[in-house]
C-alpha cells in the first residue's frame, strides 16, 4: 500500500504554497528556500523578490502570475488551472507568494482548489509584511507602554461599502491599539476618513511605508487626519503599508534600516554566480540590495591536453604563477583527474596575485612564496625582477584571453615562460531582460565590474541601448585594469577600488556612499 501511495503521489505531483516574505529576499524561511530549490515549476507573484528566482534549478519552468493595481497577468482561475495541470503531470510545483500565503494572499483559495481536485499540497508560512515592514521602519506594532492589541486589515476594496470586504470599521477603528492596513495606497483618503468617522482621533500618529524591508524603503509619518493629503505630494510607490497608532512615535528612536550606509541602493553583481556570494553578502549587510546577474561564466578549456601536458611535466618548472582563483580551481581539477597531488609541486616556487588567490592555494595545503603588494601583473613583475634567474622555467596557468604583459615581461627577465589555458570566460546566464527592465525604470543605482570581461559582456548584452540605459548609473570597478577596459569602451567609471579585491571594492562603495542622500 505504501508503495502504491508513493507512486500515486509522484504521478499527481506536489504543490508547495510558499510565503516569499515581505520583499527582502533574505527574509524567506529556510523551508521556503528548499521548496524553491526543488521546484520543477515555479509560479511566482509580483511581490516575490527576483533574487529568489535564482535559487530555482536551471531547468525549472518559471511562470509569472503577478497582479498589480488594475493589471493582472493571470486571473486567479488561470493560476489555479496552472497549478492543477502541472501537478497532474507529476511535477513539483512551488507557488511563491509575497508575504504569507494565507494572509490576504488568496492562498487559502488555492489550497482549497487543490484539495477539491485531490492534489497533495503543503503550506509554507512566510514572514508577513504586516509585521516585518513596520519593524523595518522602526515601528513595533505592539509595545507594553503603548498597546497590546493589533488589527491587520486589507485596504484593497471599496471603502464606501460597509465593512469593505468584511471589515467592520465601527468596531475596529478604536477596537485595537494598532491598525495595520495592507494594499491601501489607492484608497488611502477613503480609508483614513472611514477610520476617523468611526472614532479614531485625527491626531493619531500614522505612517505610510513604501517598499518596506527593501533598500528603496520610504516612510512618511503624519497625523491620521493629514497623511492622505501629504501622501499625494510624496513619491511613495506601491506596495505600501499604513500603520496607525501611538507606536508610530517610536520610529524616531528605533529607525535602523535607513541608517545603513548602502540603504537606498540596488547594486548589480555581475560576477559568475558561484563567485558572487561574498560581494552580494557584503552589500546586503550594508543595507543595499544585491542583484546577482552573472554576465560571465567560467568553464574549463575545450581542449585540456595542453594543461594536462604541463601538469605531467610539472617537476620541470622552477616557478608556477597563479593570477586568479579560477586558475587555481581549474588547475587543481586537472591535477586530480590525472591522479596527481601537491607532491608534484614540491620543487617549484609559488606566486599568487592577490590574497584570494593566495588563500585558494593555501586551502590546498600549499605555501605561497610571493604575493605582490599590488594585486596585478605590474606589481608581480616588480616583486619578481630580483627573484627570477635567467633560464628558469615559469608556468602561467590562466585565462585564454589574459593580457600578454606578464609573459612578455617575464621573458625579458630571461625566464623561459610557458603560459597555458586553464579556463575560459564565457557569456553568463544572468537575467538580462530583468536588468534591462530595471535600468529603463531607473531602478538600479550601481553596477559592479570585477574584470574586463564583465564590462565587455555588459555592453554586448545591452547592445545599442547601453549608453541610454547606463545613464545615471554609478559604475564601480575592482581596479585599474577593469577601469581601463571600461574607458576604452566609452564608459566612465565612478568608483574604483584602491585595493584590487572584493573587500577593496566594498570599501570603495562605502566611501562613495558616505556622500549620498536618502529619503527618510
Amino acid at each position: 500500500m505504501l508503495r502504491e501511495g508513493s507512486q500515486m503521489q509522484k504521478k499527481r505531483g506536489m504543490v508547495y504554497l510558499v510565503g516569499a516574505g515581505p520583499g527582502d529576499p533574505e527574509l524567506i524561511t529556510v523551508r521556503g528556500l528548499k521548496c524553491i530549490a526543488r521546484a520543477e515549476v515555479l509560479v511566482y507573484d509580483r511581490l516575490a523578490s527576483p533574487g529568489l528566482l535564482h535559487h530555482a534549478p536551471s531547468r525549472c519552468e518559471l511562470v509569472y502570475a503577478g497582479k498589480g493595481p488594475g493589471a493582472h497577468t493571470l486571473k486567479q482561475a488561470e493560476i489555479n488551472a496552472i497549478l492543477l495541470a502541472r501537478a497532474r503531470e507529476g511535477r513539483i510545483v512551488t507557488r511563491l507568494k509575497g508575504g504569507d500565503p494565507f494572509l490576504f494572499g488568496r492562498g487559502g483559495e488555492e489550497a482549497e482548489y487543490l484539495a477539491e481536485h485531490g492534489i497533495p499540497f503543503e503550506v509554507v508560512p512566510g514572514v508577513t509584511s504586516a509585521l516585518a515592514v513596520p519593524a523595518a521602519a522602526g515601528i513595533p506594532v505592539t509595545h507594553r507602554a503603548y498597546t497590546s492589541s493589533l488589527a491587520i486589515i486589507t485596504g484593497h476594496g471599496d471603502p464606501r461599502k460597509h465593512g469593505m470586504d468584511g471589515v467592520a470599521w465601527d468596531k475596529l477603528s478604536t477596537g485595537a491599539g494598532t491598525l495595520v492596513l495592507l494594499m491601501g495606497r489607492a484608497n488611502l483618503a477613503e480609508i483614513t476618513q472611514k477610520i476617523m468617522e468611526n472614532g479614531r482621533s485625527p491626531r493619531t500618529p500614522a505612517a505610510l511605508i513604501s517598499r518596506g524591508t527593501m533598500p528603496q524603503q520610504c516612510t512618511l509619518c503624519a497625523p491620521l487626519g493629514e497623511i492622505a493629503a501629504q501622501a499625494e505630494q510624496a513619491v511613495l510607490p506601491p506596495p505600501a503599508i499604513l500603520v496607525i497608532g501611538e507606536v508610530v512615535k517610536l520610529r524616531q528612536k528605533l529607525a535602523w534600516l535607513e541608517q545603513k550606509p548602502l540603504f537606498g541602493c540596488r547594486v548589480v553583481v555581475t560576477r559568475p554566480r558561484e563567485q558572487a556570494a561574498a560581494l552580494a553578502d557584503a552589500i546586503a549587510e550594508l543595507g543595499g540590495e544585491p542583484l546577482v546577474i552573472p554576465l560571465i561564466t567560467i568553464a574549463p578549456p575545450v581542449d585540456t591536453a595542453p594543461l594536462d601536458r604541463v601538469i605531467r611535466e610539472i617537476s620541470s618548472y622552477d616557478w608556477v604563477i597563479f593570477t586568479s582563483v579560477n586558475g587555481v580551481k581549474y588547475f587543481w581539477e586537472r591535477l586530480r583527474c590525472l591522479g596527481r597531488d601537491i607532491r608534484g609541486l614540491k620543487g617549484a616556487r609559488l606566486c599568487a596575485i592577490g590574497p584570494a588567490t593566495c588563500a585558494a592555494l593555501e586551502g590546498k595545503g600549499l605555501r605561497v612564496d610571493i604575493v605582490p603588494s599590488a594585486y596585478r601583473a605590474e606589481g608581480l613583475l616588480e616583486r619578481l625582477k630580483d627573484e627570477i634567474k635567467p633560464g628558469e622555467h615559469v608556468l602561467l596557468p590562466r585565462a585564454a584571453a589574459a593580457r600578454p604583459l606578464l609573459p612578455r615581461a617575464l621573458a625579458s627577465l630571461g625566464a623561459r615562460v610557458t603560459h597555458v589555458e586553464a579556463y575560459r570566460t564565457l557569456p553568463g546566464k544572468g537575467d538580462v531582460s530583468l536588468l534591462r527592465s530595471l535600468l529603463r525604470e531607473r531602478d538600479v543605482q550601481v553596477i559592479t565590474f570585477t574584470s574586463p570581461s564583465t564590462v565587455r559582456q555588459c555592453l554586448v548584452l545591452l547592445g545599442s541601448e547601453a549608453g541610454e540605459l547606463l545613464q545615471g548609473v554609478t559604475l564601480a570597478s575592482i581596479g585599474p585594469i577593469t577601469t581601463a577596459a571600461a574607458r576604452s569602451l566609452g564608459l566612465e567609471v565612478d568608483v574604483e577600488a584602491d585595493e584590487y579585491t572584493i573587500d577593496g571594492l566594498v570599501k570603495a562603495l562605502l566611501k562613495w556612499a558616505s556622500d549620498r542622500t536618502v529619503c527618510s
